[in-house]
């Protein structure tokens, strides 16, 4: 079956995106999720056999992205979590860790800094961040996979045993501007 996948993205778009926001909440996010959908659907189109409606094929796909996409924002915000400390911790521990976040955060590549501040302390969407920087969505989507990736591996070295998102905003006014 060949498809015109100008005239479905024109036709179906609106709905997909409504679908998606419906599970996501957030209108950029349902956004780039349909639009992940219509780029994957061109790229493999030749070897696509839909045996319902395209409607229907369309729907369930960007539910399903939809879903992906919370899950892994829940894995991301759990990964955050395992850094939260006690709220008993002494002032001294907190500054030592507020140092050693400081540094590790200035460990990281400027761009990705910037790009994982946005995210994390500003709450910027992915969208939002692409656009200010000239970038594509997918390139921030890699930088915060990165980000957290480095973030994770000086947990497991036990290089800084927490860290709590309301030390990271204070952290940030210390680090030099971005912008």
């Amino acid at each position: 079956m060949r498809f015109k996948v100008e005239e479905l993205f024109k036709n179906n778009y609106p709905l997909l995106c409504l679908v998606s926001f419906s599970i996501v909440k957030d209108k950029d996010i349902a956004k780039d999720i349909v639009q992940d959908f219509f780029v994957s659907f061109w790229n493999k189109r030749e070897s696509i056999i839909i045996q319902i409606s395209f409607e229907a094929y369309a729907k369930k796909s960007v539910k399903n992205l939809s879903l992906q996409y919370l899950e892994k924002k829940k894995r991301e915000q759990k990964l955050l979590d395992t850094f939260e400390t006690d709220t008993g911790v002494p002032e001294t521990k907190s500054d030592k860790q507020n140092n050693k976040l400081n540094e590790l955060i200035n460990k990281l590549p400027k761009k990705r800094k910037e790009i994982f501040v946005s995210v994390v302390v500003d709450g910027k969407s992915y969208t939002e961040i692409a656009e200010a920087n000239g970038i594509s969505v997918n390139t921030v989507k890699t930088q915060m996979k990165r980000a957290y990736a480095f973030l994770r591996s000086y947990k497991k070295e036990d290089y800084i045993s927490v860290i709590l998102l309301i030390q990271l905003s204070r952290i940030v006014e210390q680090l030099p501007s971005f912008y």
